[in-house]
């Protein structure tokens, strides 16, 4: 099976106050130490895997690019990472190739150098159309950067693009949110991510919101249930204008049968692949991954983990896969500070299928997932998915599981349900 290749890229030009990502702002001169990092983790990725007793695939079938700003970079820099890649990776004809780009960013020469590194989709972090909205944030473009980017980015034949829009920031309202939602469905772009503004200690519009404080627009965020009302709000209107939900936070139109484009689909083929649990190989910082363990013979042990890693061994008969992650800071990444390491035994990897394809609309078949469980999980489950009918979160017709739009604007809660004795885990998956 083809891998999906994740790169990040944790430079900013500013610090968004409602981020929790690990990025930041740094010197270009932190730059290209940087970059010579990053490929030397790319061409040593074969060896890495083979140390983690894990298959990596020859071949790729999307590469994206986040952060941070990737599109922060220099031109020779982003050529330099692509061509890295593709020395050590055979990337099929039909990949999708993403990048994560800032509106403000996307300069004649970028568009160029996207174009020369073979990228066929672009994400703009667009967050809100309403100026005010974006700025009391840290967001640096205005509503006009974003539509006449989107315009050159169409004029030079990159058509594939993902608008990102957040609910639930300082001044947003009922109106000004439809104002917003209405904007990115006129540009036409074919896929849309919205997220929830998310509350925790790792932003500073967070913790300022945990604390109480005025700081960074705080006063003005909308409560939780003004941002739940948004996301009900937003699903309803691209629905109806074409575009179909097919994960919790993101919505495609659907392709046009005369595309000329050589990508099959409008739903971003990545980040399928976290909910799907197909491999996927992630460099530089906070950078996630997930392996499937080499098969070995009857009686033969695998090889220990050894290599910077904060395992020790992983015994063969439990571990049917391997989660590894770098550093989330960038001195600890830049310092070589060791990987952490989850072995996902079968049984894990069962019920990651659980949950990870419960995010997705078309939901998951149950009957061939219980066939595969331990009885005392199958219980658990059982229970679970009465209570969660009961109260409208989870609907089945026939083997299919699916989450109610109720149950998508409640999945945590839902999913919370089915994790009793802390059985299961869901690993990390990169949020775009």
């Amino acid at each position: 099976m083809p891998l999906g290749l994740y790169i990040s890229v944790p430079f900013c030009r500013t610090k968004c106050s409602y981020c929790n990502f690990a990025s930041d702002v740094f010197s270009k001169s932190a730059y290209e130490n940087y970059v010579a990092r990053l490929l030397e983790d790319i061409a040593n990725s074969h060896r890495l895997a083979a140390d983690l007793g894990c298959v990596l695939e020859e071949t790729a079938d999307s590469i994206y690019l986040g952060g941070g700003t990737p599109s922060i970079l220099e031109a020779a820099q982003l050529l330099r990472i692509f061509a890295t890649v593709r020395s050590h990776f055979a990337i099929t004809p039909d990949a999708e190739i993403t990048v994560e780009c800032a509106p403000g960013t996307l300069t004649p020469t970028l568009i160029e150098t996207l174009l020369q590194g073979g990228v066929n989709r672009v994400s703009l972090g667009v967050q809100s159309f309403v100026d005010q909205e974006a700025q009391s944030v840290g967001r640096l473009h205005k509503r006009l950067t974003v539509l006449e980017e989107i315009g050159r980015l169409r004029a030079a034949g990159l058509a594939n693009i993902n608008i990102d829009l957040l609910a639930g920031l300082p001044h947003q309202t009922t109106d000004s949110w439809a104002y917003s939602v209405s904007e990115m469905i006129a540009t036409g772009v074919p896929h849309a991510s919205v997220y929830m503004l998310e509350v925790d200690e790792d932003s500073r519009l967070g913790r300022e919101l945990i604390a109480g404080g005025a700081r960074y627009h705080a006063r003005f965020v909308p409560n939780d249930d003004a941002t739940a009302d948004f996301y009900q709000q937003v699903c309803e209107m691209l629905a109806a204008a074409g575009i179909v939900q097919y994960e919790i936070s993101n919505f495609a139109r659907a392709a046009a049968p005369s595309c000329a484009s050589e990508l099959r689909s409008n739903e971003s083929r990545h980040n399928l692949k976290y909910w799907t649990r197909q491999p996927y190989v992630g460099f530089g910082v906070d950078a996630h991954s997930m392996l499937e363990r080499i098969p070995f013979a009857e009686g033969r042990a695998p090889s220990p983990v050894h290599v910077g890693t904060t395992a020790s061994g992983i015994e063969a008969d439990r571990c049917q896969a391997v989660r590894f992650a770098t550093p989330d800071s960038l001195d600890a990444y830049m310092n070589r500070a060791p990987r952490t390491v989850t072995p996902v035994s079968a049984q894990a990897a069962l019920e990651e299928s659980f949950f990870l394809g419960l995010r997705l609309n078309r939901g998951i078949d149950i009957e061939r997932l219980q066939q595969g469980a331990h009885p005392e999980v199958v219980a658990v489950w059982e229970s679970a998915i009465q209570q969660g009918m009961r109260e409208g979160l989870l609907e089945q017709q026939g083997a299919t599981l699916r989450l109610t739009a109720r149950g998508r604007l409640l999945s945590n809660e839902v999913f919370a349900r089915f994790l009793a004795e802390e059985k299961v885990g869901t690993g990390h998956v990169n949020p775009r």
